[in-house]
């Protein structure tokens, strides 16, 4: 059966590959010379990119690779790395729910977007290929970037751990030997102002040094007009430090050290429905404000603390020394610290139901050796990896309007003494953890031309994780019952190994057209449930896996265009699903909320991607990125949905929209006196999508509206004048122009007061903005 399986999947993609590339050897024309290559904008511009270790044009690597440069970032307005979205065929990057500084991250409908401290990321992300081992901290400015690349599919055996989806790649501008400098302020809607700075240049014979900083604040898009705060905010300050050495031809050090401060405002959704009191299941809270009409108003808690805090630091050291003139060895050295204070107002009201505060110190040390081989029709990149992380986090959860022992009283075993005399009890939840994981890898990968036009590409990684855990949790209350006798304590210790292959086929038709084939395999090791508050909860999760197959094609037309296109299949097995449910104590008759993980079993999931540029004339650019996704389950295991036969299979996955598409434009008018003058527009599409793994009522296939995304399309704009010489640049910028409404994420907490609150992304804004170049 596995056989036949893959067989048809490699037929279908052959197929369909046949299909696309049945025009391409036809458009496919001879390279432009250097005078036109060099007269054309930035699309189709030659892009030189790392994303398989070593460096190679964007044409040449046989996976789904976008890259963007500094002109490309400033094309599509991105500000920070959820400025992607739309930017990437089948990739959804927004800010994380509830809280200022996570990302949550889906590539291909792989994905993680609960930030708490136990879950690992599915889509890896790298700043100088230093790997972030959480989405906090991951919703980075960009600041003095040489380019940005996105990498879809599974990527593990080349890069670190936690790449099961792609991964994201951050590359900062390197010091140079020629002094250079870039200032930028914006100012904007909600008082939004931004500094930003850097200069980079040479101090010895060999010795090159940069600085870049920045601050950026905003006031909030989400007002509560009862206590005169604003919320989803924004008060950051990033510093980042460099030095390159040269002692030698053949030698080279690259030290960085990078700080950032984050101090804002909670990070408030909206309700969207009525509260209920636990164990009375009577109404608590009626529903405000229907969610389709949503102003960004919001209440919170009179007495939670209107923060959120983010400490984020670390230091790295690259060498590399060419030990001949095919061989390289590389280190890459780091070590990350990340310290975060959060208050979160999860049910989004005045009431204290789901009010929480998550304090976590997180610290990272990784090693990485590397060798390279660079020869005649052959290349090998090989290496080891070592990732050692230590996390430990203080919780406490508030919820004195939570319980109602009304009614309770009749129908439960418990002595009244036990009760107390309080219908309506305090409630205080407090948590601390401790968790240790140590990662080890050995890779390699090796690329061999068959012929002139074929080459073959194959990697393996074998990975060893080893995780400890330590959780104890006490509960206090004025109803005696539900305070705990002794604190609830739960230490597993597991680990995990695993062997990823990859395979890929390229073959050139021409310079400047090429298909690949492309199977691989993606790996995330098992875990801890960090929220188990009881024996139920505390099963330790299985791996994760994808086995992807690709297939795809790239080519140049006439200098004027640039194409990309792949479709793909992700056999996804054992994906790691938080769910919400209750359970009753048979004796005392005593509801208790749960929130287990489990290993949701398997989705199968599909698409296509095209990525197109076209330059007509040298000043007329348009270019589009068009993604098709089709995920679905194939196994999804719950023993709660007994009218189905314990399958929730016929849910919709979280975060994967059939459809993502962005076709953007710009037009630069030049002037006599060497002053051009650049407009451009673009437009982004995303169609329906679930925003939570719980998206309909337990044991029902009814589905929760809610929690769903209806689908919106967003319309941004800017004109930008440059001065004679280069130097000097002044814009207007809008985004959401249209002040379209439209929810980002989700959260299921129905078993905690029949919590479920969405997020929203920001309204529309406008900002000018002034830079200076030398």
């Amino acid at each position: 059966m596995a056989q036949t399986k893959t067989t048809l999947i490699a037929l279908k993609l052959g197929s369909a590959l046949g299909a696309l590339m049945l025009a391409v050897p036809a458009m496919a024309q001879p390279v432009p010379d250097e005078t036109e290559i060099d007269e054309t904008p930035d699309v189709t511009n030659t892009i030189v990119v790392t994303a398989r270790r070593t460096e190679e044009t964007l044409e040449d690597v046989p996976a789904s690779v976008s890259a963007f440069d500094t002109a490309a970032l400033e094309r599509i307005q991105a500000q920070d790395t959820t400025g992607l979205q739309g930017a990437v065929p089948n990739l959804n990057i927004v800010q994380g729910r509830g809280s200022s500084n996570a990302t949550n991250i889906f590539i291909r409908g792989v994905g993680q977007p609960d930030a708490l401290q136990t879950f690992d990321p599915a889509v890896g992300v790298y700043v100088d290929d230093v790997y972030l081992s959480r989405i906090r901290g991951t919703q980075l400015d960009l600041l003095d970037l040489e380019r940005v690349e996105v990498l879809r599919g599974p990527q593990g055996t080349l890069y670190g751990k936690n790449t099961i989806g792609g991964a994201l790649k951050l590359v900062s501008r390197r010091p140079g030997n020629d002094l250079r400098a870039n200032f930028g302020l914006n100012y904007g809607t909600f008082n939004q102002l931004d500094l930003k700075g850097s200069v980079s240049g040479p101090l010895a014979e060999g010795v090159s040094a940069g600085i870049a900083a920045m601050y950026s604040r905003r006031d909030g898009f989400v007002e509560d007009r009862v206590l005169d705060r604003d919320y989803n905010d924004k008060d950051t300050l990033a510093l980042r430090g460099s030095l390159a050495l040269t002692p030698s031809d053949d030698f080279r050090i690259d030290i960085s050290a990078d700080y950032s401060r984050d101090d804002a405002s909670l990070n408030v959704g909206a309700p969207i429905n009525e509260l209920r009191y636990l164990f009375t299941g009577l109404e608590l809270l009626p529903l405000a404000v229907d969610p389709e009409d949503y102003d960004y108003t919001a209440r919170t808690t009179p007495g939670l603390p209107n923060s959120t805090k983010l400490d984020h630091w670390g230091a790295s050291a690259r060498m590399e020394w060419d030990v001949g003139p095919e061989i390289q060895l590389r280190s890459i050295t780091a070590y990350r610290e990340l310290v975060t204070d959060d208050y979160i107002d999860i049910d989004a009201t005045e009431l204290e139901v789901g009010d929480v505060f998550v304090g976590v110190d997180q610290n990272q040390f990784s090693q990485e050796f590397q060798f390279v081989y660079d020869g005649v029709g052959f290349q090998a990149v090989a290496g080891l990896y070592y990732l050692q992380e230590n996390i430990t986090s203080d919780q406490r959860a508030f919820a004195d309007d939570l319980v109602d022992l009304r009614g309770f009283r009749a129908v439960n075993a418990l002595p009244p003494a036990l009760l107390g005399p309080d219908d309506f009890p305090t409630f205080l939840r407090t948590i601390a953890d401790d968790l240790q994981t140590d990662s080890y890898a050995a890779y390699a990968n090796v690329d061999v031309e068959l012929t002139d036009a074929l080459t073959l590409a194959a990697g393996i990684r074998y990975t060893y994780e080893q995780k400890d855990y330590f959780r104890t949790t006490s509960t206090f209350s004025s109803a005696p019952f539900l305070n705990s006798a002794a604190p609830f304590e739960f230490a597993p210790s597991d680990s995990w190994d695993d062997v990823s292959p990859m395979a890929s086929l390229r073959y050139e038709f021409s310079p400047d057209a090429s298909a690949y084939l492309r199977i691989a395999k993606g790996f995330k090791s098992g875990g801890f449930n960090g929220r188990a508050n009881s024996a139920t909860e505390t099963s330790a999760y299985e791996p994760e896996t994808v086995l992807s197959y690709e297939a795809g094609f790239k080519a140049s037309i006439d200098g004027q265009i640039r194409l990309a296109g792949a479709v793909f299949y992700n056999d996804y097995e054992d994906f790691q699903a938080r769910v919400s449910g209750i359970e009753v104590d048979p004796i005392t008759n005593v509801p208790t909320p749960t929130l287990g993980v489990l290993n949701a079993g398997k989705l199968e999931i599909s698409g296509a991607e095209l990525e197109v540029a076209w330059t007509p004339t040298r000043a007329f650019l348009l270019d589009a990125q068009i993604g098709y996704l089709d995920a679905k389950y194939d196994e999804f295991a719950d023993d709660r949905f007994t009218s189905t036969n314990g399958s929730r299979a016929f849910q919709t996955p979280a975060f994967a929209p059939d459809w993502t598409i962005r076709v953007g434009s710009q037009y630069t008018f030049e002037f006599g006196d060497g002053s051009d003058l650049v407009i451009g527009a673009q437009y982004k599409y995303r169609s329906e999508y679930a925003l939570s793994v719980d998206n309909t009522l337990i044991d029902s296939t009814t589905r929760i509206e809610g929690l769903f995304e209806d689908g919106h399309s967003l319309v941004d704009a800017r004109v930008e004048w440059t001065a004679p010489g280069e130097n000097y640049t002044i814009g207007v910028y809008g985004q959401n122009l249209f002040d379209e409404l439209y929810k980002t994420d989700g959260q299921e907490f129905s078993s905690i007061g029949n919590i479920r609150t969405v997020y929203f992304g920001a309204p529309r804004t406008v900002y000018l903005r002034l830079t200076a170049s030398f």
